[in-house]
This record gives structure tokens, C-alpha cells and sequence, in this order.
């Protein structure tokens, strides 16, 4: 009996993603407001009342895909700012991670991008929240940092609220960069200027973390 039930789960699993998967895909060209649940079963080969054996709604599975895109980045955007070495290195390696990510999971980025601001309520709100623990956790850090001593927790927040901010923007622009090129060179010259204009970016984040408290 159990061996049929971790079979019927491995199963249900295996539609589920089908079904996120199936979703991200139909989304690069369309937002999750006008994404309809038909489209998305039909894309995986099931009923549509398959659907709701996993979500409530197109809105749940966008909350899930929240998930999948953003919760397992805590340990990655940590690594992003709060690194070893001089701040040269700590912002070359940041801008390194961004743009890793982005080439590594495009449609996630993509997904984030657009819904971060996007009409449906429940998925911004999910984005919201994720942003939100990156922040704190950013902010955690960075109070360890002896640069930061003499801040108060407000500012710290602040400070850390501007790099997850920036990551964000920057990891949409990088995605953007060589979507309107008509080759290969130019997309990969349009990436390295977004990424050249990020690191100077946080140039400027950094010598203003420098003489804040004065």
C-alpha cells in the first residue's frame, strides 16, 4: 500500500511541475493576468479539472512560481553582498551572481520582472514578501560588517533594501539588454554595458555607505 501511494504521489508531483513549468513557458509572452488555466492544461495534456488537484486558481500557481523563482535565492543574494575582500571584489562578484543567475534561469527572472508590479494582487504580494526577506536578511549581514558600526537598524534596512532594489533592476536589465539585437555580438555588447553601468552603480552605493554617518 505504500509503495502504491509514494507512486501516486510521485505522480501528482510530477503534474504539478508539469503544470508550473507549462505556465512559466506560456508566460515570456504574456503576463499570469491574461494566462488562462486552459491553456496551461492543455500545454501538459490534462483535464482541466486536473488543475485543481494543485491550485485554486491561476493566481495560486503564480504564488507557487513565486516560490520556485525567488525562494531559493536567500543564500545566493546573501553571497551578493556580503562577501570577502576589497570593495572592488565584494562589487564584481555581486554584479557576477546577478548576471549568473539571469543567464541560468531566464523565465524566472522574466516572470519576477514582469508581476512584480503585474495585476494580479496574491503574486504581488508573494514578490513582495520574498523582497522583503532578502532585505532583512541583507540588512542582518551587513550589521555584522564592521563598516557598519555606528548605523542603526533603520539605516541598515535602508541600506540593504537599496542593494535588493538594485539587484532586481539590474537582473531586468541584463534579461532586456539583447532582446531587441540582431546578433549574437551586439546582445552580448548590450549585456556588458548593463553590467558595466551596475557595478558603477554600486560604486556610487558604496562610497555613499562610506560617508554616511558624517
Amino acid at each position: 500500500m505504500s509503495h502504491t501511494l509514494g507512486i501516486r504521489q510521485a505522480q501528482k508531483q510530477k503534474t504539478r511541475q508539469a503544470l508550473l513549468d507549462a505556465a512559466l513557458g506560456l508566460l515570456e509572452h504574456q503576463s499570469l493576468s491574461s494566462l488562462g488555466l486552459r491553456e496551461v492544461t492543455r500545454a501538459v495534456g490534462v483535464a482541466p479539472a486536473a488543475f485543481y488537484r494543485h491550485f485554486k486558481d491561476t493566481a495560486d500557481l503564480g504564488v507557487a512560481l513565486v516560490e520556485e523563482a525567488l525562494g531559493s535565492l536567500h543564500e545566493t543574494i546573501r553571497a551578493a553582498i556580503v562577501t570577502t575582500g576589497g570593495s572592488e571584489e565584494r562589487i564584481d562578484r555581486a554584479v557576477d551572481l546577478i548576471a549568473a543567475h539571469v543567464r541560468a534561469h531566464p523565465a524566472h527572472v522574466r516572470f519576477i520582472a514582469r508581476e512584480r508590479h503585474g495585476g494580479v494582487a496574491p503574486v504581488r504580494e508573494a514578490i513582495g514578501v520574498q523582497l522583503r526577506r532578502f532585505a532583512d536578511e541583507v540588512a542582518a549581514a551587513l550589521g555584522a560588517d564592521p563598516e557598519s558600526v555606528g548605523w542603526s537598524a533603520e539605516d541598515l534596512r535602508m541600506l540593504a533594501g537599496v542593494y535588493v532594489d538594485h539587484m532586481v533592476v539590474t537582473a531586468s536589465a541584463i534579461l532586456e539588454a539583447g532582446a531587441s539585437c540582431d546578433s549574437e555580438v551586439a546582445a552580448r555588447r548590450a549585456e556588458e554595458a548593463v553590467i558595466a553601468t551596475a557595478r558603477r552603480q554600486l560604486r556610487l552605493v558604496t562610497l555613499g555607505r562610506r560617508h554616511w554617518l558624517d
